[in-house]
């Protein structure tokens, strides 16, 4: 079977484009731990990362689906994200972490929110600091500042256990940036534009593309005005492309 995210690197021009433009300053070459990376958005940030010259690490439970998945270019790291002496390798040498973990108690009963969004959360951000990690990323999610949400009542209180995963990166002392999408799509990415907001909107039925969101999870390593920010963002159809500068100095930092 053709790997998908080989099909990823020799995707169209629209696509290439898009990625192009997301890129940060940073140089190429830099090592990239992905966690989530068989996740629908994950793979779209192996994807793009391999692209933009990135030496791409991943963390998986399950070695030949994620070779399968992944592809070869991709160092896997076998370990779970609720046994942090497993990980802890994965982390070594390794200069940004992108976090795209999520929990999904309905496929399996193990994989309840409060181990993995808020556990293994909480354990990714102390095994990166303490590995001398310069920056983490981690894919949250809009509305986790909802108790009422609907989400909360039909999956095990996830957004409540996903704010507080985002709680124990911000006391962890790791410069860090915290992305909340809205609605998840797999549309193809680049073909709008995208807006942050940074007050937890209720009420928005805006979706974005995965690869959208991996565009801005990328784009915001490296990047000074999107440290230790927490910010949503959702797509936007009014606008046919993505200006990341404009976007991250719009940005306040938590706490400022």
């Amino acid at each position: 079977m053709r790997r998908r995210v080989l099909n990823g690197l020799m995707a169209g021009a629209v696509l290439v484009l898009a990625a192009c433009s997301s890129m940060s300053t940073e140089p190429d070459g830099k090592v990239l731990l992905v966690i989530g990376a068989t996740g629908g958005t994950g793979e779209q940030v192996v994807t793009q990362a391999l692209r933009q010259g990135y030496r791409v690490r991943a963390l998986v439970r399950n070695e030949p689906r994620a070779r399968d998945l992944l592809g070869d270019k991709v160092r896997l790291f076998v370990g779970d994200v609720r046994d942090p002496s497993s990980m802890a390798a994965a982390f070594r040498g390794a200069d940004y972490v992108i976090s795209a973990l999520g929990s999904n108690s309905r496929r399996d009963p193990e994989n309840k929110p409060e181990l993995i969004d808020y556990g293994g959360t909480k354990a990714i951000a102390e095994l990166a600091k303490s590995a001398g990690v310069q920056q983490l990323v981690v894919v949250s999610s809009m509305g986790v500042t909802d108790p009422d949400h609907s989400l909360n009542r039909l999956l095990d209180n996830i957004m409540v256990w996903k704010l507080r995963g985002e709680d124990a990166v911000r006391a962890s002392g790791i410069r860090y940036t915290i992305v909340r999408p809205s609605g998840l799509s797999a549309d193809p990415g680049g073909v709008h534009g995208v807006r942050a907001t940074q007050n937890d909107p209720k009420g928005v039925f805006a979706q974005i593309p995965r690869a959208d969101v991996a565009a801005a999870c990328l784009a915001a390593l490296g990047r000074r005005a999107a440290y230790n920010t927490t910010f949503e963002i959702m797509g936007d159809p009014d606008a046919s492309s993505v200006n990341w500068d404009a976007l991250f100095a719009g940005l306040r930092a938590d706490g400022g």
